[in-house]
């Protein structure tokens, strides 16, 4: 596995950073607290999310920031991934709003899939990772500060050894499973005989024979009851039917009495209605007549010739009347649009005088308004000629700042930045003096103190018996030279501090300079715009004024006008009345013609009536002679049916009906006796029937059951089997791998610590470390002096996973070698034989990948790509600078 690229935004004290990794050794460098190890930290976070952090998911998220966003890019087994994860804090509870890995094979979504799926890949979860990939800060001594059983589990986990663990208390779980299921095999298998025995001794079949005869014979008589039932049944349905036409002839004959009686009655009132009749038609003739008399009177007042006219003449007349009545109302409505045409007009007019008279006004107002305008604006002129001589002058007083100072107000703001720069590089000359001064100190004061326990200041042996002990002046001299130097640089920045608060006073004064001169520009370019519009006013006073003079004379005009367009409406007003007047005159001859035209229609209403009347009655006399010869065919029909009716016939059909009645519901009760008697029994063949089948199937689980039991045998000893070669095989792969890692730490550990001090490491099969020193003399790691013992712990690292990577090589390539911080308890020397570590895992191992985070300037040196780190002193925020190859080598 090699990472291609870390990409993030808002990611602790990042806002945003993208960093490209590639093969061989990467350095991170920077000061302490620059923000280094949170590079690597946010791999680590892609790759496995939550279970990569100790604090809290919100904790990644920069402070202020809503949510933050790292993505990794990285090759494995020869395919390309790529991963993004999104973590949103603004609810009540940090949440990840997005995890999505891309895959050759597909993508991933979901924190928990993607881990499972990273750890799929890897063959490690987070945990695994950290033991053996990541050396984290302050973590450096971990395995061996580790209990020997805490370092075999870990190892055990990394080596896949616990897996088989697993498997052999899978194998052990499965064969005590399977033994709890022969056993209650085997107990089922006996109940089954106890039931299988009691059921034999029932004597099924020959019960089963009895109940089955008993059946037949009772299934004979329930038919011989069914026949005779049906015979009964055929004689009470003829019965029935000799009882039914009897009810329907005397039905007939009592709806034949109510028919007669309707008849009788519906002649008798139609002969009623038709006198009537004979009424109404007596008494229409007489409104005839009365109708015929108001006609002649009407007529007698209008203009026609005689005394009852044709309708046609009277509505030739209507006709005459209404044209003349429209023509009369056409001319009112024409003379009546004329006069309100003229009086819009006047009243326009006289509207229109008014608004040119209002506008008079209204100019004469704005042209003295105007006149105190051009006032006020050569006052405000004389103002503002004063304020620009006043800035003139401070403009002079600032620029007069300038003439002692080592820069001009053009390249102020570049001088400040340039002094700022040069603080901030003396303020990180300070930092680091402390750091270095402040270990110098502690060394110098752990060595003092060995010393003065009568210990070695290097390997903590005994002063007597030690085999180097050197001198610690060299120490006190290099640290009051430290002293020295920190506090020259410490002078530096009171200097720089002070020369920056002058150059930020320069630039004040620049920009109050460039402030001023545009005020001033601002306020020149006002007072000629308004000198510009003092002839423009007054041109515009004298136009208003002549136009104010030129509306009251139209306005004059207008008025004029207005007084002739009402004495035109007045005339079509007079024309209105005198049409008016003789349309009322039409209207009276219409109104007498309409009386005349309404009389002669009703007369004739009354003609159609009574012709209508007389039909009728006729209508009504016919018939009735139908209804009379109705009533004489159905008198003659209730003979026939009173002489038909046989008494005898009647009650015998009677008595049938009540025997056989009585025989079918004997017969029901017997039936339903004897059916239930038939349904008991059948139920208890059924039950023997059941019995006989369950007694089968019994016989057979039987068999089923030996037959399982007998696999299960087998089975268990199966499972014993392999339980116990799962335990065999871990004992020989652990002691192999326990041999393969003893050979290659000593082989690292030689590299990194040349002296003649010790002579091997051993590793027994319970992960027990024991250093043996030249003399054969065992030491336990915790023993070694602070530098040797991390040097010991980074061999160990380095050795687990130069073991896992030739265990596993082509399979699933291991991911980078990650050392956060590892110089963090050496001395210059060791620092050295890290450095040979780091070349002999790269070249010697052939590690494609290691990344590195260190402060230390001697790490840069090893680095086959450099990478910077700074933090911003302002804003707190951090920032990465991937340094070109060629200046890394400078470095």
């Amino acid at each position: 596995m090699k990472f291609q690229r870390v990409k993030l935004s808002n990611f602790k004290c990042y806002d945003d950073a993208d960093l490209r990794l590639d093969n061989g050794v990467t350095v991170i460098h920077g000061l302490n607290g620059s923000g280094k190890s949170s590079l690597l930290e946010a791999c680590f976070f892609a790759l496995y999310g939550s279970k990569a952090l100790d604090e809290n998911l919100g904790d990644v998220v920069t402070i202020g920031a809503d949510d933050c966003t790292v993505e990794l890019w990285f090759s494995h087994a020869g395919g390309d991934y790529h991963l993004t994860r999104r973590v949103r804090a603004t609810g009540a509870q940090p949440t990840t709003a997005k995890c999505v890995l891309e895959t050759p094979d597909g993508n991933y979504e979901g924190a928990r899939d993607v881990r499972r799926r990273i750890t799929e890949l890897l063959r490690m979860d987070s945990e695994a990772f950290v033991n053996c990939a990541y050396v984290r800060q302050g973590e450096v001594n971990k395995l061996i500060n580790a209990s020997p059983g805490d370092r075999q589990d870990m190892l055990d986990d990394l080596l896949q050894l616990g897996k088989l663990e697993e498997y052999r208390e899978r194998a052990s779980d499965a064969r005590v499973g399977v033994g709890r299921v022969r056993d209650d095999k085997q107990g089922a298998l006996s109940q089954l005989d106890e039931q299988i025995q009691e059921k034999e001794a029932k004597d099924l079949h020959e019960r089963l024979n009895g109940l089955e005869t008993k059946e037949s014979e009772l299934q004979d008589e329930i038919e011989h009851i069914e026949d005779q039932k049906a015979t009964a049944e055929e004689t009470l349905t003829q019965a029935e039917s000799v009882l039914e036409e009897y009810e329907e002839k005397r039905d007939e004959l009592s709806t034949l009495k109510t028919d007669i009686e309707e008849l009788e009655t519906t002649i008798t009132e139609t002969e009623t209605e038709r006198t009537d009749l004979k009424e109404q038609i007596s008494d229409l003739q007489d409104q005839r007549e009365s109708l015929r008399k108001d006609l002649s009177e009407t007529v007698a007042e209008t203009d026609l010739d005689r005394s009852e006219p044709d309708p046609e003449t009277v509505d030739a007349r209507l006709d005459e009347l209404q044209s003349r009545d429209d023509e009369l109302q056409s001319r009112i409505e024409d003379q009546r649009v004329d006069a309100k045409e003229h009086s819009s007009t006047a009243d326009a007019l006289a509207e229109s005088a008014a608004d040119l008279e209002s506008r008079a006004e209204d100019k004469r107002g704005e042209a003295d308004e105007l006149e105190t305008d051009i006032e006020a604006a050569r006052e405000t002129i004389s103002e503002r000629r004063e304020q620009i001589s006043d800035i003139d002058d401070q403009i002079a007083d600032l620029e007069a700042r300038f003439e002692d100072e080592p820069t001009d107000r053009d390249s102020a703001r570049s001088h400040k930045e340039s002094v700022a720069s040069d603080l901030e590089d003396a303020r990180q000359r300070v930092t680091e003096l402390e750091t270095k001064l402040e270990s110098e100190r502690d060394a110098l004061a752990e060595a003092e103190a060995l010393l003065e326990a009568g210990k070695c200041p290097e390997c903590g042996q005994d002063v007597a018996e030690s085999p180097h002990v050197d001198s610690i002046e060299d120490d006190r001299e290099r640290i009051s030279e430290l002293e020295a130097t920190l506090a020259d640089a410490r002078e530096d920045v009171s200097n720089l501090q002070a020369e920056h608060e002058s150059a930020t006073d320069l630039v004040q004064t620049a920009d109050e300079l460039a402030t001023l001169e545009n005020n001033r520009s601002n306020i020149v370019q006002l007072v000629e715009e308004k000198e510009d519009g003092l002839d423009a006013d007054q041109e515009r006073i004298e136009t208003l004024r002549e136009e104010a003079a030129k509306h009251e004379s139209e306005a004059e005009t207008k008025r004029e006008k207005a007084a002739e367009a009402r004495e035109q409406a007045e005339e079509c007003r007079s024309v209105v009345a005198e049409c008016n007047q003789e349309r009322q005159q039409v209207k009276q001859s219409i109104e007498r013609l309409d009386r005349v035209e309404d009389l002669l229609a009703k007369i004739d209403d009354c003609d159609d009536d009574i012709k209508r009347l007389r039909e009728k009655r006729t209508q009504q006399a016919e018939l009735n002679d139908q209804r009379r010869e109705q009533l004489a065919e159905k008198r003659e029909r209730k003979q026939d049916l009173a002489e038909s009716f046989d008494e005898e016939r009647i009650d015998e059909a009677r008595n049938e009906k009540q025997r056989a009645e009585k025989y079918i519901e004997q017969a029901k009760a017997a039936l339903a006796e004897k059916r239930e008697k038939r349904d008991e029994l059948q139920n208890a063949i059924g039950g023997v029937t059941n019995e006989i089948e369950e007694l089968e199937s019994l016989r057979d689980r039987r068999e089923d059951l030996e037959a399982t039991l007998e696999k299960l045998e087998t089975l268990y000893e199966e499972t014993e089997e392999l339980q116990e070669m799962y335990g065999t095989l871990r004992a020989e792969l652990r002691q192999r791998n326990v041999e393969t890692l003893e050979r290659m730490l000593n082989q690292t550990f030689d590299l990194v610590y040349q002296n003649d001090s010790y002579s091997h490491i051993e590793l027994d099969g319970q992960y027990q470390l024991t250093v043996y020193q030249k003399d054969g003399e065992p030491l336990e790691p915790e023993q070694l002096s602070g530098g040797e013992r991390a040097l010991f712990n980074l061999s160990l690292r380095c050795a687990i996973y130069r073991l896992l990577a030739e265990g596993i090589e082509g399979a699933a390539p291991m991911p980078p070698l990650i050392l956060d911080e590892p110089t963090v308890f050496l001395d210059s020397g060791h620092v050295t034989q890290l450095l040979d570590l780091v070349e002999y895992m790269r070249d010697e191992v052939g590690v494609e990948q290691i990344l590195v985070v260190s402060h230390d300037e001697e790490l840069v040196g090893a680095a086959d790509d450099l990478v910077r780190v700074e933090k911003d002193a302002t804003t707190n925020r951090s920032r990465v600078e991937q340094v070109e190859a060629t200046v890394a080598e400078l470095a």
